[in-house]
């Protein structure tokens, strides 16, 4: 497959507070799954996608993940740029992707993921889209998620509040094309891409969404790693998140 033509940066310096109890000392990146660690299947499907260069936007336990990918140099990523950036303090997402965009003196467009968000596809789409874009996906219950509303030119406009109901819909399947001069006034505070730069593009009409159809989980609850690993454990023959 084609090399995409963008960096990706991945946003993997959270705490994982809710999947702590089920990791102890382990970075939720590094959650095992059988008997390799979740962020290796992540980069064997990112790498199979056609990304060659990475960017990890670490902070908590960043010394495990960075150990992790020197392991990796001369087996997977041996072709690849692998680049990590330790925040000197929790920047939130918003905030870690304008430091990796100072620090790097990025100027163009990039991709940006969550490193326990699993995607089973979308790369090619999003490098193909116009910025700033999201990808979507539909799910049969969008409850615990939230969802995305989009017009007929595929315009976001608007963002749904998680519900209880249980219902279908499009939600954030947590992969973006971004462009750094959308975070150059940056004063250095921490932010929110979710909470703060989504719905500002969203009331510019700025944000369009690319619906990916593909298999999609968050492992951050104990319940929804537990059935990730069971789902690769079963050969990843069943529908991962319906």
């Amino acid at each position: 497959m084609d090399q995409v033509p963008f960096k990706l940066l991945v946003l993997a310096g959270g705490f994982g507070t809710r999947l702590r109890p089920a990791l102890l000392d382990t970075p939720k990146a590094l959650a095992p799954v059988g008997k390799v660690p979740f962020l290796a299947l992540q980069l064997e499907n990112w790498v199979a996608q056609g990304v060659r260069s990475f960017v990890f936007l670490l902070h908590h336990q960043a010394d495990q993940i960075t150990g992790f990918l020197e392991t990796l140099k001369s087996g997977l990523l041996k072709d690849c740029e692998v680049i990590s950036l330790i925040e000197p303090e929790p920047m939130d997402t918003g905030g870690a992707v304008a430091y990796a965009v100072r620090t790097l003196g990025l100027n163009d467009d990039f991709l940006v993921t969550n490193a326990d968000t699993w995607l089973g596809s979308g790369i090619r789409e999003l490098a193909t889209s116009h910025p700033p874009a999201m990808a979507v996906t539909r799910l049969d219950d969008a409850s615990r998620y939230g969802q995305v509303q989009f017009d007929d030119n595929r315009r976001i406009t608007a963002f749904t509040e998680k519900n209880a109901q249980s219902i279908s819909g499009w939600i954030n399947a947590g992969l973006y094309r971004l462009h750094a001069d959308m975070f150059e006034n940056w004063d250095g505070a921490r932010f929110s891409l979710e909470r703060k730069t989504f719905p500002e593009l969203v009331q510019r009409g700025e944000l369009g969404a690319v619906s990916i159809s593909a298999d999609f989980i968050d492992i951050g609850m104990p319940e929804d790693y537990q059935r990730f690993c069971r789902w690769i454990q079963e050969g990843r023959t069943s529908k991962l998140c319906k």
